[in-house]
């Protein structure tokens, strides 16, 4: 596995990172045995939220954990806070932010996170209140690192007007099906299609300029939650080139969507949420290749892209 040093962040992390949002539906025994799965192939990164099974995700993780002889140092573990499904709002005042971290350190049975995100965009927020709480974690040693998931480079910047600590992470919707973060550049002023629509603020760019690592969530779903494109009959063009090129590399169809966000040179991470260790291997064969820049250009536009 090929690791990375996060800029104002922690180092030598794995560019896969486990997203642990499924993991409710583990027993105990099997959770841990997938933590240690993941570790074993070089995965050292877990990433959690506090609207995961409404934090059965992070209690599981919490019970497994101490099953599988790791040492808390040998992990980065990462949750994110901000949403509540049963309030139905994004919350990021200063008192939610506070118990929503020390809520997640409960569940998941640590002293502290080492990265802590917040989650969606409270169009309420207060950046002085959010600076205020990222103080009060940092400097009692409850959260190391912090970041955004979803969050625009206006948000950032008046963040960062307030925030003491890097901002060093940004979880952002990538793959193959979603390629908003590259489109309009590419059909930048072309009436001819929705894709010169400028969808993400430009945030691939701010984020390579201002040193926060892009982490890319849903890397082989349809749209958010409709299904994986590996495989469907609705994305034949896509799944041949697929084919194709995992047969050169002797490689699966998911390790080579996987090795094509890796490509680019954001040098983003990718969160993968599967409970399967069988599935988790075959992904992190990903690792193994590096695509070549017209292999890159043949799986975007099999993907339904065109060049302008």
């Amino acid at each position: 596995m090929k690791t990375m040093d996060v800029v104002n962040g922690p180092q030598k992390v794995s560019r896969i990172i486990l997203g642990c949002m499924r993991m409710p539906a583990l027993s105990a025994d099997e959770a841990a045995n997938m933590i240690e799965s993941a570790y074993q192939m070089g995965i050292n990164f877990f990433d959690h939220a506090t609207c995961y099974g409404d934090g059965d995700a992070e209690t599981r993780f919490g019970e497994a954990f101490p099953r599988t002889g790791l040492k808390r140092e040998e992990v980065v573990i990462q949750s994110k806070c901000g949403i509540h499904p049963e309030r139905k709002e994004f919350d990021w005042t200063k008192e939610d932010i506070i118990k929503s971290a020390e809520e997640s350190l409960s569940r998941l049975k640590t002293n502290y996170l080492d990265a802590l995100l917040l989650h969606r965009p409270d169009l309420l927020f207060d950046p002085e209140e959010v600076a205020e709480a990222f103080d009060n974690l940092y400097l009692s040693g409850k959260v190391r690192y912090f970041g955004v998931s979803n969050v625009t480079p206006g948000e950032l910047e008046l963040l960062k007007k307030y925030v003491k600590p890097p901002l060093v992470f940004n979880q952002l919707q990538f793959s193959l099906d979603q390629t908003q973060l590259i489109d309009s550049a590419l059909y930048l002023n072309n009436l001819t299609t929705d894709r010169s629509i400028v969808r993400d603020n430009g945030i691939l760019d701010y984020c390579r300029l201002n040193d926060i690592t892009i982490q890319t969530w849903s890397p082989l779903q349809i749209g958010m939650f409709q299904g994986c494109f590996i495989d469907h009959p609705d994305y034949p063009e896509l799944n041949a080139a697929l084919a194709k090129i995992g047969k050169k590399y002797n490689i699966g169809k998911s390790a080579v969507a996987i090795a094509w966000i890796l490509r680019h040179p954001a040098k983003m991470q990718v969160v993968v949420g599967t409970m399967n260790p069988g599935h988790l291997q075959e992904i992190c064969e990903a690792m193994k290749v590096d695509l070549t820049h017209q292999e890159w250009y043949e799986l975007y536009l099999a993907s339904g892209k065109f060049l302008p």
